[in-house]
């Protein structure tokens, strides 16, 4: 938070259009970084800011989003987070997010549940797209092309959207049941492996995202209520 409260004064890169980076990403990669690398010396680290390295034999591979809606952070609005999850032989085994502005930790490990502040949480009882809101990610990675369909299909179903501006958010309030679905066409694994598995151990669905090299290339994501699969899946249809 004290980078926050002082982030007019940070040094920022522009890595791309609309794509910022500041000393606050970097510092906080590094810190969590040095501090996992102590704990489990035989993880490799896959991360927005940093080089991957590769595990040793054995180990698994932390994927870190240092700051999840930088452009959010820079600018002020309370929307963004730390994204953290563990993932070994295309299974996420681990996945947390932190939301500073509002202490909201939101954990999971495979097989054990999904939480928030230690209270269990659980996916939205939905049918259908007119149950809630769904929230519709997308970054310059993504087309006008590939993301207007995709709304005007939520739309025409009687479906409401929302942009978080962090990914990893939108995930975890899919998990808690605040929104009844997350879909994006691509995503960085830092991005959304924490959310991913936060959804499926709430009781959701998830997109299949390290089955192509996600870890490294990343994917198209759509998660959320088991009942909701079909009609999430198909606002991405031809």
């Amino acid at each position: 938070m004290r980078y926050y409260r002082r982030r007019g004064q940070l040094d920022i890169v522009q890595k791309g259009l609309q794509d910022l980076v500041s000393e606050a990403d970097r510092e906080v990669e590094t810190l969590i970084r040095t501090r996992l690398a102590a704990l489990c010396p035989d993880d490799g680290f896959v991360g927005e800011e940093h080089p991957p390295s590769d595990p040793k034999a054995g180990g698994g591979h932390w994927v870190i989003d240092p700051i999840d809606g930088t452009w959010c952070f820079l600018n002020g609005i309370a929307s963004w987070c730390i994204s953290i999850a563990w993932c070994r032989d295309g299974s996420i085994d681990t996945g947390v997010i932190y939301d500073p502005c509002t202490e909201e930790l939101f954990t999971a490990r495979r097989g054990g549940g999904a939480f928030l502040n230690g209270e269990a949480i659980r996916v939205a009882d939905a049918a259908d797209l007119t149950a809630g809101t769904v929230s519709v990610g997308y970054s310059m990675r993504s087309t006008s092309d590939e993301i207007v369909p995709v709304i005007e299909k939520l739309l025409r179903q009687g479906g409401i959207y929302h942009r978080h501006g962090s990914g990893a958010l939108g995930l975890a309030w899919t998990a808690a049941g605040r929104l009844i679905g997350y879909v994006e066409p691509h995503m960085n694994s830092w991005d959304c492996l924490a959310g991913l598995l936060l959804v499926e151990e709430a009781g959701g669905f998830v997109c299949d995202f390290l089955a192509d090299d996600g870890l490294v290339n990343g994917g198209r994501i759509i998660a959320g209520p088991k009942p909701l699969e079909n009609a999430l899946e198909g606002l991405f249809a031809a």
